[in-house]
């Protein structure tokens, strides 16, 4: 039995479905512990009653951690989600004896095949954390952490309660969405792990947490197994930055690490994803009758000038026209995505 835990709030819906989903066809026997970080997210999971899941509400974990509640009116709401980040497999772990080891995963994680090799990797260790593996080109970006927050995993012992503790009372202190004096958030900590905690190891595995900011100068292939990166399985792609901009159009968020994208990529990686979370909104609209969030870009001020409108909404054509000409967007069509 593998065990996971993630969180994530009512506008991630389809982003946390997609993780489950995706679990159920690449693990045979596992756990996903989720914390719903708003009613909504509970209610609607509840509704569901998805098989291997158990849910905790934010109330719930809150109560049982008085400090966190504290450090809520002091951070914005992304900030504290940043903050409840150790306190929820430390309080799994502490409430759940049984599990021998927890995994954190961000919810726009994505498998796409079993993770039986990290698990292999990790045997013998008691914290596991992947490196951003930035390209020499986004070196620059390492103010944000050598590390990424998106995959951790903690064994029930002493060292791993242990780092749990110790990045918990972190946060506490200070996690804000800036980077400042050697600190960003609930990630730039991950860079004391390796040196802090003897038992700590980088799974180091191209397919694992692959992501925009790491694809550069990979290889990738499609075999008949399925997708490789530089010669290993794809186990879990992380969505990061993945958006609809309009019902038909999306942005899997290559251009800003200034990745080209191919067709092996595009087909074998972000297609399925896609589809996923097409299929799994259409499902929560006749659900709950709640459309998803669809753009992310800015639009102009309703009081602007009808010319000035009319401008920007060319302008906007036009970026859309230029990066679907450069590849950087998705159509997705009857199913079909191109």
């Amino acid at each position: 039995m593998r065990y996971f835990c993630t969180y994530f709030d009512c506008n991630y819906l389809s982003r946390g479905l997609a993780l489950y989903r995706s679990l159920v066809r690449t693990s045979s026997s596992f756990q996903l512990w989720i914390l719903c970080m708003d009613r909504e997210c509970y209610d609607l999971l509840a509704r569901l009653r998805l098989p291997h899941v158990r849910l905790i509400a934010i109330a719930e974990l809150e109560a049982a951690d008085p400090e966190l509640l504290a450090a809520k009116g002091t951070r914005s709401k992304i900030e504290y989600y940043f903050t409840c980040s150790p306190s929820l497999p430390l309080y799994i772990l502490q409430s759940n004896a049984e599990i021998d080891v927890i995994t954190y995963v961000d919810a726009d994680l994505y498998f796409f095949s079993d993770a039986e090799p990290i698990c292999q990797a990790f045997s013998g260790h008691s914290i596991g954390i992947t490196g951003h593996r930035f390209p020499q080109l986004l070196l620059h970006l390492e103010e944000y952490g050598r590390y990424n927050v998106g995959w951790l995993m903690f064994r029930n012992n002493l060292e791993g309660l242990a780092c749990l503790a110790w990045w918990r009372q972190r946060c506490l202190e200070w996690c804000y969405d800036r980077p400042e004096a050697g600190r960003f958030a609930d990630q730039k900590y991950l860079d004391e792990w390796p040196s802090r905690f003897p038992e700590a190891c980088v799974l180091d595995h191209a397919g694992l947490n692959a992501a925009p900011w790491n694809l550069g100068g990979t290889v990738i292939t499609q075999t008949e197994a399925g997708i490789q990166i530089d010669g290993q399985p794809l186990v879990a792609f992380h969505f990061h930055g993945f958006k609809r901009i309009r019902r038909w159009l999306y942005d899997p968020n290559l251009s800003d690490y200034q990745v080209p994208s191919s067709i092996v990529m595009r087909r074998g990686i972000f297609a399925p994803y896609l589809r996923e979370i097409a299929a799994i909104e259409v499902e929560l609209k006749q659900l709950h009758n709640r459309t998803p969030p669809a753009t992310s870009l800015k639009r102009g001020s309703g009081n602007r000038p009808k010319a000035g409108r009319a401008k920007n909404a060319v302008r906007r054509w036009l970026e859309i026209g230029r990066r679907l000409v450069m590849g950087q967007y998705l159509i997705h069509v009857n199913g079909h995505v191109l």
